[in-house]
Formats: structure tokens, sequence, C-alpha cells
């Protein structure tokens, strides 16, 4: 027996072609698919600096995990996750347009079942998803090998922190009085 390493596997030329025509093919059959089975009485268009209805989904779902423990307990929690919803609904679309599109086509492959699932693994639709499950999903893309997985966990942690301390609401429980006045005199 000899202890010489393995040799390498060579691609051909052939597969790699067979391959990229394959992986264009499943992405534009995801696209049909996601097109096709969208909300009838979703608009086409929108505004270019307004975020689609797929970042409000995921984030409001994902908002409550990244936040816990600084979110108020009991009857204002709705409403500070609501102000946390809009203020990073507000941050993305005061973002440059190169921006807002790589987080929208982001929030697009959250929000469509089949990626969910490969990417993320939470199987349920964003509203029904379990704390536990989107806890999950969130540490391996932070704890990824891919750089690309940890670029948008750091994208969606900056959007939600951002827009949670940049209110004046959460202000208090952090001890910050606010920005210092500006007025001489």
């Amino acid at each position: 027996m000899s202890n010489s390493p393995p040799s390498p596997i060579r691609i051909t030329r052939r597969t790699l072609l067979k391959a990229g025509i394959a992986g264009g093919t499943a992405l534009l059959l995801a696209h049909w698919l996601r097109t096709s089975t969208s909300e009838p009485g979703r608009p086409a268009a929108r505004s270019a600096s307004a975020p689609g209805n797929d970042a409000s989904t995921v984030l409001a779902a994902i908002i409550p995990v990244i936040l816990a423990g600084a979110l108020p307990a009991g009857p204002g929690a709705a409403s500070a996750r609501e102000a946390a919803l809009a203020g990073a609904l507000q941050a993305i679309a005061g973002l440059p347009p190169a921006a807002r599109k790589e987080l929208d086509q982001l929030f697009a492959l959250l929000a469509f079942p089949p990626t969910r699932c490969a990417v993320a693994g939470v199987w349920s639709a964003w509203p029904d998803a379990s704390a536990e499950s989107v806890s999950a999903f969130l540490s391996s893309w932070r704890d990824s090998r891919l750089a690309l997985f940890r670029s948008a966990y750091d994208a969606l942690h900056q959007i939600v922190y951002g827009a949670w301390y940049g209110n004046p609401r959460s202000w208090a429980a952090i001890g910050y009085a606010g920005p210092p006045s500006l007025e001489i005199g």
C-alpha cells in the first residue's frame, strides 16, 4: 500500500459548462417561481427608495431575536418592535441605490421559501418562525465559513441595532442622555 496523497479531482471544461448551465437554469426557474407565486395584490413597481414587503417580513421576524433583552417587555413590546421595524426600513431607504439593491436581493432570497429553507434553515414562513429557529439561522450566518453569509449577518445586525439605538425611545434603558446640545450661550 502506498501512502501517497490522492490525486486531485480535475474538472473538465465540459463539466464546468454543464454546471454553469444547470446553475443558471436553476436560478431562472427560482426567479420565475418567485414572480409567478407572488401575491396578486402586490404592486409590481415601488419607489426605488422604499424597501419591499420582503424586507418588512424578514425584519419583523429577526428584530425580536437580535434585540432580545433590549426590547421592553409587557404592553409596550409590540410598539417597540414596530418602531424598530419602521426605523430599520427608514435606514434602508436612506442607503445608496447599490446597497438598497443588494439588501433587496438578500430579503428576496430570505423570503422565497425554497431558498429560505436552503440557506437559512428556517422551514416555517417568517411570521410563524420560532425565536429558536431564527436565532439558529442568525448564529449560523454569523459563524459561517463563507464571507458572504457573515457579511449578510453583519448587514442585518447593523441595520437592526442602528434602528433601535438610534431611536430616542431606547436611550433611557442604556443610560444615554442623548446628543449634546450644540447651542452656544
